[in-house]
């Protein structure tokens, strides 16, 4: 239900979302089965869904249509994106590969990954939409745009693809602001799972800086290599300007800012940068399938409200949100729309929490906090004397 004060701010006051989607995204079919195997063992009477399928993004749309947010949003369409812009960030084998696979019906790329028809041209819209909501921020239509896209794009790397992604949404952003006179740009990652394709993406650079705060989990397979552990720094240039922030099952809300504010926000101050990337996940919810971190509404509120922060001291209020992972297709909405509540910097919250109920205790976590940051200022040159 609402929670509103009598008598609310005007969305002139406190900003606008600039939201891009096309409803083309919904045609990625990942079907049903085991969890996401598309397996089914023969001996369950109702197999479930793929996690990653459309119900969960018709709800965002639906909330923030008919939600209490509704009049701080301004809808934009948006467009597939061509062959060519894919090339700034992945290489043209494995484009080919995909379009080779596509042309044949579809296949399983890897684990839980299915193209599927359909899932390509959903992949195409993905990008395009994607790219344009960057472009309407650079090109001064906006400050704030919202890229609300699927299949999602964080796990996709420059060769491969990987954790229900195939084409990197945020990567390609990234690149398009920096041939577009950027010349530096951070990346905030908040899904629950590494953002390995767009770390791996930008290693070598010193122009992005990747933050990445997920659940500890490590390698899962061939097709995710890296560990997300806080000794995977970057290469050359690069050394220092990858920051993972691995964190303890059941982190929590207090745990969350607390990373945000003693390890994202110096790193954001050190680096100054021009842009800022916020790529969304909603797995990091108490509630949800694929992740153990029991976040609420109210710590991805208070994330939203610590990065619009960050946009309106350095990047002159500039951000881009990329939607990635958040399975549960009720409770994914409402984080949603608690964090661009947040990003709005509204004074009160319009939706209450309908589910949360978890106790924290963020002792635990804070010590793993603590850890991490002596070792960044240790070793990462941009950081020390942080």
């Amino acid at each position: 239900m609402a929670a509103s004060p009598s008598e609310p701010p005007s969305p002139a006051a406190e900003g606008i979302i600039n939201v891009f989607w096309d409803d083309g995204m919904l045609n990625h079919d990942t079907g049903k089965g085991l969890f996401d195997t598309g397996f089914d063992p023969g001996f369950l009477e109702v197999l479930e869904k793929h996690p990653e399928n459309s119900d969960r993004i018709k709800n965002i749309v639906s909330i923030l249509k008919r939600g209490p947010i509704s009049p701080y949003i301004s809808w934009h369409s948006g467009i597939p994106a061509q062959i060519p812009q894919l090339l700034s960030f992945h290489t043209p084998d494995y484009i080919n590969e995909l379009v080779e696979a596509d042309k044949a019906g579809g296949k399983m790329v890897c684990d839980g990954t299915v193209l599927n028809p359909g899932s390509w041209g959903a992949a195409l819209l993905a990008v395009g939409t994607t790219l344009s909501a960057m472009k309407h921020v650079l090109d001064g239509h906006g400050k704030i745009a919202y890229a609300l896209v699927r299949p999602p794009g964080h796990h996709a790397q420059p060769t491969m693809a990987d954790g229900y992604c195939f084409l990197n949404n945020a990567g390609l952003a990234v690149q398009l602001a920096l041939n577009s006179g950027c010349g530096k740009v951070v990346v905030i990652d908040i899904d629950v799972h590494y953002g390995n394709g767009t770390a791996e993406g930008f290693y070598r650079s010193n122009k992005v800086l990747t933050i990445s705060l997920h659940m500890n989990h490590g390698s899962w397979g061939p097709s995710h290599p890296q560990n997300g552990t806080v000794d995977e720094l970057g290469e050359g240039e690069g050394f220092g300007y990858n920051l993972n922030i691995p964190l303890p099952n059941g982190t929590g809300d207090r745990g969350y800012v607390h990373a945000m504010t003693e390890l994202v926000v110096p790193a954001i101050q050190k680096f100054e940068p021009n842009m800022i990337v916020l790529v969304v996940g909603q797995d990091s919810s108490a509630f949800d399938p694929n992740g153990r971190q029991c976040l609420t509404m109210d710590g991805y509120r208070e994330m939203g409200r610590i990065v619009r922060s960050l946009a309106d001291r350095y990047s002159g209020g500039r951000l881009l949100i990329v939607q990635e992972g958040g399975y549960h297709v009720t409770y994914s909405a409402y984080c949603l729309h608690a964090t661009l509540e947040g990003v709005l910097n509204l004074p009160l919250a319009l939706l209450s929490d309908p589910i949360a109920y978890y106790p924290e205790d963020e002792a635990f976590p804070v010590k793993v906090i603590e850890s991490i940051k002596q070792y960044q200022n240790d070793v990462i040159p941009f950081l020390k004397g942080s």
